[in-house]
């Protein structure tokens, strides 16, 4: 049972990283970008070859991920996204369903369709038990790497986010760009470092999550739902409600998959219909 607990944590702390830039593009900069699978897809995918192909360590891979992937979104920002911020909702929808469609091909096209293996390091391979009997709990190390670097993750960003000037400076150009560029503050910088930032971390969470998740060209269709649902029950004001709903969601999908397999991923619908008529606008909204 513990067990279970634990891979349903782990899992769910994958999910935050994964999902958490679009809480940031989604709930900061009310911008609806459904192409945030596309981005982790790439951090996947630039892990795996970096491995394969350069020979890198997975844990140098990481960083590299991040910054890469940040970059390709700071580039498609200045050329495809910015235009699209004063549309309306709809036109942000069909245009970032157009760019996840476009990069499936894409990878389908260049690298095929078999999903690809990464093989991780020896220090995150093998389980570790503790207890026994109906208390046993086996914790998988790299789950626990997870778990780590994603608690790191959710506090640093919690701070940034809260208690710095470009926190503020971001919350200011969302709630009143004109205001906001009258007072000294470059709006477009800000959102220029917050999407890039967003893309980032989804591309951080796309090379933690392909030894778990699999990586192949139908990842951002498949692993697409899981990111709304966790922003939409969590609340996109801060980075604790996304936090809260991927663990709450992460459980419940492992626990559910495990007691009842035929079901499949039922109760992490049931667990989101019965939140959302709680509690309509996320577990945190914005006052």
């Amino acid at each position: 049972m513990l067990t279970i607990l634990f891979d349903g944590v782990a899992y769910g702390m994958l999910l935050f990283v994964l999902a958490v830039g679009l809480a940031v593009t989604l709930g900061l900069m009310n911008f609806i970008n459904l192409a945030h699978g596309a981005f982790a897809m790439a951090g996947g995918y630039l892990t795996v070859f970096a491995m394969q192909k350069l020979g890198l360590h997975f844990l140098a891979c990481l960083p590299l991920a991040f910054v890469a992937v940040g970059l390709l979104g700071a580039l498609l920002e200045r050329t495809l996204y910015r235009p699209m911020y004063g549309k309306s909702h709809l036109d942000q929808v069909l245009f970032s369903i157009g760019l996840v469609f476009m990069s499936v091909a894409a990878i389908d096209y260049f690298v095929g369709s078999s999903q690809q293996n990464l093989q991780l390091p020896d220090m995150l391979r093998g389980r570790t038990e503790w207890g026994e009997g109906a208390w046993l709990i086996g914790m998988g190390h790299y789950r626990l790497f997870i778990i780590a670097v994603c608690a790191v993750l959710a506090v640093v960003l919690q701070l940034i986010l809260s208690k710095t000037r470009f926190g503020s400076r971001l919350r200011a150009a969302v709630d009143d760009p004109r205001v906001a560029s009258g007072m000294g503050i470059n709006v477009n910088r800000v959102f220029l470092l917050t999407f890039a930032v967003g893309s980032g971390l989804a591309g951080l969470g796309g090379a933690l999550g392909a030894e778990i998740l699999g990586m192949d060209p139908t990842f951002p269709l498949k692993y697409m739902i899981y990111f709304l649902i966790v922003v939409s029950v969590g609340g996109t004001s801060s980075i604790t409600g996304p936090l809260l709903a991927a663990i709450l969601l992460g459980v419940a999908d492992v626990a559910g998959k495990y007691f009842i397999p035929k079901m499949g991923a039922f109760t992490v619908y049931l667990l989101m219909i019965l939140i959302l008529m709680w509690r309509p606008q996320g577990l945190f909204a914005r006052k």
